[in-house]
């Protein structure tokens, strides 16, 4: 067994200035049950996790690694349980004569270090890598042999558990959205993280016909449908955390492609203050919510964060003394406090009978998913004008395209002057990379940009690519918004039909905030670049 030097993270911190004794104290006392130090301080915010590997490097000299640009040597996986390299966060990556190297989140875990050297009769290397490219790498080479065999191997087929590591890495990667896309000869697994689909490995045609069946069978569907779409829920665990999960069938010509959208019900209940709103935005919205009536519509395209604010705006509003009723396809959380009815138009439970029914139930506050038709929209109007806070999402472009598309659904100017208080579009955008975040001064251009929109700035930020990133420059996503606020002039405006140029100027004039502004504000802040915004917003 190898002798070395035990150093406690804490004090490696402390010698650095990055903690002090008593935030570490505090830190223990919050963390959950069996959380390492490290990881505690990188969830509750005290350092990131670039500065904890920089730490380590320094301090004791042990080098880090990149997984996914390492030739991992796949045959060392037989070494090590796939079990205690989850449950330790580890993998062995390389081995020469009697030295086994092993990447480590925690490479100052030395009771697992010195396990792994009785278990294997090597002496281990750690060095260090990150949490969430040890899980992948781990989901990724894992099992890779067995799983691609035909037959059944102990209780479980290989369809059962390469569905459980497709699932296990889309958690790890944060994915929105998991794609099993069939081709002639192969099956591409893609993830869409941060907005962006990505290949992350490929199936044997064999296996595709078992896959497909399983999911059918935890999403209720009908396996042997095979020529038409279906839409299935599936409610699992992974990792101790619930996730929901909305299954999409699709026949091609090379067979079934599916897209599994992932929902953690861990981090969808979101505060107001939680939504990336500027101050003054905030102060606005919260303005518009708290009316004892009116129509509030949230627009923008599919994955554009509308539902979150829904929820978050619902959630402020959650008190004893209100009744709070919605009308959703489908019921994406389940609220606490708060009565929801699910869409099910076989039966005839659309959108407008659902709210038609739920006007009967003495509501405060109505929450419809969707204005898809004039009958809805004209059922969630009137139950505005009678005393009623009513919200719903529109798919329009900006928030004031939404007052023309209303007018070309048939809806009377005059019931629209009289009801909608207020419409929010939002946009979301990636956010630079904490752990590879730079600056460099604007260019010429991008100063005439943000001097147009009166915001005088020097420098930007950008992220440089690093591990955390897989090079991208980028990790997470936040929103961008842009409020409109139905004031007596504007309701005057809109009565009489003014051309979209008028209605902008008037709104403009009166201080709004378009999706632009508001995102380039948040570059000024560092959060985003011009790039991601110029992506998601037009000039207006």
């Amino acid at each position: 067994m190898a002798i070395r030097n035990k150093r406690k993270l804490g004090d490696v911190l402390k010698e650095e200035g990055l903690i002090t004794e008593k935030e570490i104290l505090d830190v223990l006392a919050n963390k959950k049950d069996r959380q390492k130090l490290g990881d505690a301080l990188v969830e509750q915010g005290y350092i990131t996790e670039k500065q904890l590997i920089e730490v380590l490097e320094i301090h004791l000299k042990i080098a880090s690694v990149s997984l996914y640009r390492f030739p991992i040597n796949e045959q060392l996986m037989e070494l090590i349980p796939k079990e205690i390299a989850r449950e330790n966060i580890l993998l062995p990556i390389e081995q020469h004569e009697n030295i086994l190297t092993v990447a480590m989140n925690d490479p100052l875990d030395y009771y697992a270090i010195d396990d792994l050297e009785l278990a294997t009769g090597f002496e281990i290397k750690p060095v260090i890598a990150t949490k969430e490219d040890i899980l992948q790498a781990i989901n990724k080479y894992y099992d890779m042999e067995e799983d691609y065999e035909e037959e059944v191997e102990g209780e479980e087929a290989p369809a059962v558990r390469i569905l459980d590591q497709v699932l296990q890495t889309g958690m790890t990667l944060r994915a929105s959205d998991v794609h099993l896309d069939p081709s002639e000869g192969k099956v591409a697994v893609r993830y869409r993280v941060d907005g962006m689909l990505r290949n992350e490995r490929t199936l044997p045609k064999r296996m595709q016909n078992a896959l497909i069946a399983r999911v059918k069978i935890l999403a209720n569907l009908n396996i042997t449908e095979t020529r038409r779409p279906q839409d299935g829920r599936i409610r699992i665990v992974i990792d101790a955390k619930p996730i929901d999960l909305r299954v999409s069938t699709l026949p091609t010509v090379f067979g079934e492609k599916v897209v599994i959208r992932m929902l953690d019900l861990t981090n969808i209940f979101k505060t107001l203050t939680e939504l990336d709103l500027t101050k003054q935005t905030l102060e606005k919205y919260r303005e518009l919510i708290n009316r004892p009536s009116g129509l509030i519509l949230l627009t923008g395209p599919t994955g554009s964060g509308k539902t979150t604010t829904l929820y978050g705006s619902i959630n402020e509003l959650n008190q004893e003394d209100v009744n709070i009723i919605t009308v959703e396809d489908p019921v994406e959380y389940q609220l606490e406090g708060v009565n929801q009815v699910q869409v099910n138009p076989t039966i005839g439970l659309t959108f407008a009978t659902g709210l038609r029914s739920i006007l009967r139930q003495d509501p405060n506050i109505i929450m419809l998913g969707e204005i898809r038709d004039k009958e809805t929209a004209e059922m969630a109007i009137r139950s505005s004008l009678t005393g009623h806070v009513v919200f719903s999402t529109l798919h329009t472009n900006s928030a004031i395209d939404t007052i023309p598309r209303l007018f070309d659904m048939g809806i009377e100017p005059y019931l629209v002057v009289s009801s909608l208080t207020g419409v929010m579009a939002q946009r979301l955008v990636k956010k630079v990379c904490k752990d590879c975040k730079q600056t460099r001064p604007v260019t010429p251009m991008e100063r005439e940009l943000f001097s147009k929109r009166d915001i005088a700035i020097e420098r930007v930020s950008e992220g440089k690519g690093c591990d955390s990133c897989r090079g991208t420059g980028y990790r997470g996503r936040m929103a961008i918004h842009e409020l409109l606020v139905i004031d007596d002039q504007m309701k005057k405006i809109m009565m009489n039909r003014a051309s979209m140029s008028e209605i902008k100027a008037h709104v403009r004039q009166q201080g709004m905030r378009f999706l632009m502004d508001d995102g380039l504000i948040k570059v000024k802040q560092g959060d985003t670049t011009i790039e991601e915004v110029m992506r998601v917003a037009i000039e207006d």
